[in-house]
């Protein structure tokens, strides 16, 4: 096994310019008993916006700190060691910026050792070890707490995760093989793979508490003290401390490798076999259930330089950045000073996607919401959808009876039109046809102030072609969401060459107070998200209507690693929603989109594709088959094939939209594919998988980004 004092680290010491160290500060305190604990707490000596982060330069501090009080316990100076973190927060993991910059395999392998070696301490300091989980904990910052020898949290912690394979590696500083054995194969199953799968879930103290990942919570209000009256019983042994999901050994024989072979067969069922870390992760945990600590770490040690010098992390980081930061700075978003203050929120229709809308705006505004309809009773059921909806949330424990009291009496409905006259911003939810948006805006221009805003929610067509006939077309924006409204966290907002900056300005404030992400985009047919998967499913729609069965077609677009397959994602979306978005997008650009009007008599069918149990396309409905049968041609294409033309016609349509200016750069087309599409932070959205297979080569003859963003070669 490795020995880790034998390895050299300096070449890691190099990638410590610019870190913001987190410092290890002790100091002892007495406990009731006498005893002496040597309390490191880790504090980057900035607020709580820049959390704690683990680079090198502070894993040596850590060491050189960890060192010194192995030697003062072998003294009998203290009899235990405690860490935990500044206010709020132990850790946020490692420093991901350091990570990215490795520069070969050996440096990556030793930034997995040096964590290893480090926190690995934490159990061999001669006296118990205690993690104080103070606040946030995330990666790196909870193996702080598992290699510790006991764990309390703090009932109001943030969140508790190892949320490594959402980023594209693995838990690599001890947690793949320390956590199963901590709490059982199931639930670290769950923590390790499952949550960071499900949009990067993280655990609340509690979950943690119930878990086992720690032994004791507390309320924020004592909690060191709380914590530290409890480790002077367990010092003491008048506190037993009792793992009731540690696994024995018949759950290591049996139970265990049936909970791997089900998750296998759940990623494959879910996400397919293109992401490296799941399945990393997977092999892992699978190996934990037997051997040593010592070849548990080394295993880590060789996966997390395997993964971190590949194009997935890569790309997983240029994703990462773009979340993090350019998100938060939407490009193009006019001074919020221009903004108008939002104390009315107008809502046309009282369908389901309106009611949706109602009830985000009502949540997250707390402001007074209408909705309107032709007849009173859309209305009431509108009105009866939201305040059920409220009603789940408060039976959930997520809002106290009075909160939900205010928010439905928040909530009106009404036929009169009239009583949009206070509303400042409107948002219409009506069919998805250009007379009809013109008709009802019309209608409410004559009854809103001037300097209202309305907004369209449009997914494809012309949001100046909308506004054409309205008095004041300098004050319509489009603000497309995506479904579902309260899990999706894009906004497109749409500029019209008449769109004034206060009411833009409107818009990105309102989405920002709405918790979403906003992009900025040009009036052009579908936008972003919906141009681009217009070709993916009219690519997938073109390979059909040749003559491909449609299992084979799902299977081919499988190396874009998106969540689902192009007729999974029809059959989500709608058939009719889809036939429509394609006929718009053929009418703007017909030699570059698909479509073929047999699409429309599938759409009628009430169920058009067969799935299996994980919701993959399998094949037709036999009514699809009949209704499909005299469209379908003799002169297939193959897999390879119809990636290439997917994969081309991508890179094609992109580069157009950057020339064109539908958006500023292409950073915000991969953004949007991230938050509006799902697509995969291993692909970086779409532009760096582009680059790296070679279409952005074939079809302009250059690339996206320069340099191509892609793993290290050696």
């Amino acid at each position: 096994m490795t020995n880790y004092d034998d390895i050299d680290f300096s070449p890691i010491l190099a990638m410590t310019d610019g870190e913001v160290i987190t410092h290890s500060r002790v100091r002892d305190i007495r406990l009731a008993s006498g005893k002496v604990l040597a309390l490191v707490t880790l504090d980057n000596g900035r607020d709580h916006t820049r959390p704690n982060t683990l680079g090198p330069a502070t894993m040596f501090q850590l060491g050189q700190t960890l060192e010194a009080l192995k030697a003062r316990a072998a003294s009998g100076e203290i009899q235990a060691v405690g860490i935990t973190g500044k206010q709020y927060i132990l850790a946020a993991g490692a420093d991901l910026s350091d990570i990215s910059k490795v520069g070969s395999k050996d440096n990556a392998r030793m930034v997995a050792q040096l964590g290893h070696k480090v926190f690995g301490q934490l159990s061999e300091l001669g006296v118990p070890t205690f993690a104080f989980v103070n606040g946030l904990a995330l990666g790196g910052g909870l193996e702080i707490a598992l290699n510790s020898t006991y764990r309390t949290v703090d009932a109001s912690a943030a969140a508790i995760a190892l949320p490594e394979v959402f980023l594209g590696i693995i838990p690599g500083w001890g947690g793949a093989y320390l956590l199963p054995n901590l709490i059982g194969i199931e639930n670290a199953l769950e923590v390790v793979i499952s949550n960071p799968l499900k949009q990067n879930r993280m655990l609340k103290p509690q979950q943690a508490f119930d878990y086992g990942v720690v032994d004791a919570i507390f309320p924020a209000a004592n909690y060191l003290e709380d914590s530290l009256a409890w480790a002077d019983g367990v010092l003491g042994g008048k506190i037993k401390v009792d793992r009731k999901n540690e696994p024995g050994k018949i759950e290591r024989l049996t139970k265990w490798p049936i909970a791997i072979k089900m998750a296998r067969g759940m990623l494959e069922s879910k996400i397919g076999t293109v992401p490296k870390s799941p399945y990393a992760a997977l092999d892992l945990l699978d190996k934990a259930k037997s051997g040593t600590k010592a070849e548990g770490f080394a295993r880590e040690d060789e996966a997390l330089a395997e993964l971190v010098t590949g194009d997935q992390f890569a790309a997983s980081m240029y994703a990462f950045d773009l979340v993090q930061k350019r998100a938060k700075r939407p490009v193009g978003a006019p001074d919020k000073e221009l903004a108008k203050k939002v104390t009315k929120v107008g809502i046309i229709g009282a369908g389901l996607m309106a009611s949706q809308f109602a009830l985000l705006f009502v949540r997250k505004l707390q402001v007074p919401v209408l909705i309107t309809d032709l007849d009173q009773a859309r209305v009431d059921k509108g009105v009866a959808y939201i305040h059920d909806e409220i009603g789940k949330l408060e039976a959930k424990g997520r809002l106290d009876g009075d909160s939900a009291n205010k928010l439905r009496a928040l909530v009106t409905g009404t036929t009169d039109k009239s009583l949009y006259a206070d509303c400042d911003f409107v948002i219409e939810a009506v069919f998805e046809e250009v007379g009809v948006k013109q008709q009802v805006f019309g209608e409410i221009e004559q009854i809103i102030a001037e300097d209202a805003v309305l907004a369209t929610n449009t997914s494809s067509l012309s949001v100046e072609e909308i506004g054409a006939k309205l008095s004041h077309p300098e004050r319509l924006v489009g603000f497309h969401f995506f479904n579902p409204v309260a899990v999706m966290p894009l906004i497109e907002i749409v500029k019209t060459p008449a769109t004034s900056d206060a009411a833009l300005s409107t818009a990105f404030v309102v989405a920002k107070n709405l918790g979403k992400n906003a992009v900025l985009t040009a009036d052009a047919p579908g936008f972003v998200v919906n141009r681009l998967l217009a070709k993916v499913m009219g690519e997938a729609a073109r390979a059909v209507y040749e003559g491909t069965p449609v299992a084979e077609v799902e299977k081919a677009f499988a190396p874009l690693g998106l969540p689902m397959g192009p007729f999974q994602l029809i059959d989500l979306v709608g058939w009719k929603v889809a036939a429509h978005v394609q006929d718009t997008m053929v009418r703007a650009f017909p030699d570059r989109f698909y479509a073929n009007e047999n699409f429309h008599a599938l759409a009628e069918l009430p169920e058009v594709v067969e799935k299996d149990k994980g919701g993959r396309v399998t094949g037709w409905t036999k009514a699809a088959e009949k209704v499909l049968r005299p469209a379908v041609g003799s002169s297939p294409a193959g897999a390879d094939e119809i990636l290439r033309r997917v994969q081309d016609g991508l890179a094609q349509e992109i580069k157009i939209m950057l020339d064109e200016g539908v958006v500023p750069e292409v950073q915000d087309i991969d953004l949007c594919l991230i938050l509006g599409a799902g697509w995969p932070f291993i692909d970086g959205g779409a532009s760096p998988y582009l680059d790296r297979e070679g279409a952005s080569e074939r079809v302009f003859g250059g690339t996206f980004h320069h340099p191509v963003i892609k793993g290290i070669a050696s």
